[in-house]
């Protein structure tokens, strides 16, 4: 995919945290896009000199600097220093397809109901497409007729691009999600005020995975959050079900942790818990065989 040149309804969010090497070739293939996006970088408390790398090779980016691991809620924070009217977010080890930007705001632009659009991944080196990639190709949910790809119930935040004034209005991540799966809240969110999210095959984002991540914790977390999620907006046989599945799968020490983690939030859960309307609940009743079946996502 190629773009005629510099699109300015295109602004591009990177958080980071200790990946200063992946981070570095990463703004490389972003300053290198035809489309020329203005590009924040949120480093999330790096203690490994990235915030420095950046001021020093990369003064072209926006830098905002925190002192502490903000998870997700660092995008939320780059959103807010860009005014373009659509968003992609990248992770540090993650990078989009020249041409890709400008094929989502085009898409964006022809469809003013779709508040995200998630794309095509490939793993690198091998350039070989993700195992999710076919989950989202054929995606079960059914959204309104004539969208640009088959609609979604969640979405992949390190591979998508949200039209601003969408994810702001619902308020963006969850500060208690932090990260690992944190996505699925704010996507029935989205669709509960009626927003559409869809899979956009002719945008590619390439994944070249970090030796650098916390896997211990990015699996407890994301057991957690996906009960969190369940018990704060499905309804009662909805949340049973869904729970039952994510228990079934659990095989280690690790993913128990998450769920001790869930039930020792469930007072705030319960506070805020409010069920979504009929028409997104039935988004996410329509993904519920193809999560069980899944290999691309499991609790282990």
């Amino acid at each position: 995919m190629t773009s005629s040149g510099p699109d300015p309804r295109v602004g591009v969010v990177v958080i980071t945290h200790n990946r200063r090497t992946e981070l570095d070739r990463t703004l490389h293939l972003l300053r290198a896009l035809p489309e020329a996006p203005p590009v924040v970088v949120v480093d999330n408390g790096s203690s490994d000199g990235t915030a420095q790398a950046v001021r020093h090779d990369h003064p072209w980016v926006t830098l905002l600097e925190s002192r502490r691991n903000l998870g997700a809620v660092g995008r939320n924070l780059g959103v807010q220093l860009l005014d373009t009217p659509y968003v992609a977010f990248c992770d540090d080890d993650t990078w989009w397809d020249p041409g890709s930007l400008t094929a989502a705001a085009d898409a964006l632009d022809a469809h003013p109901d779709v508040a995200v659009l998630t794309a095509r991944i490939l793993v690198e080196p091998a350039g070989t497409e993700d195992p999710i990639v076919a989950e989202l190709r054929d995606s079960p949910v059914q959204g309104r007729p004539g969208l640009p790809g088959p609609a979604l119930g969640s979405f992949l935040a390190g591979a998508s691009v949200v039209r601003r004034s969408a994810f702001v209005g619902v308020g963006g991540f969850h500060p208690r999600l932090w990260l690992g799966g944190e996505e699925e809240l704010l996507a029935a969110d989205l669709a509960a005020v009626g927003w559409e999210l869809c899979y956009l095959p002719t945008t590619t984002v390439h994944h070249h995975a970090s030796t650098a991540r916390d896997t211990t914790r990015r699996q407890r977390d994301g057991v957690r959050n996906t009960l969190w999620f369940t018990w704060l907006r499905r309804p009662l046989p909805a949340a049973l079900r869904r729970t039952a599945v994510v228990l079934s799968q659990l095989r280690s020490r690790t993913a128990l942790a998450g769920v001790l983690a869930a039930l020792r939030g469930a007072p705030w859960v319960l506070t805020e818990r409010r069920v979504l309307p009929a028409h997104a609940e039935a988004r996410f009743r329509a993904l519920e065989d193809a999560q069980r079946a899944s290999t691309a996502r499991r609790y282990g």
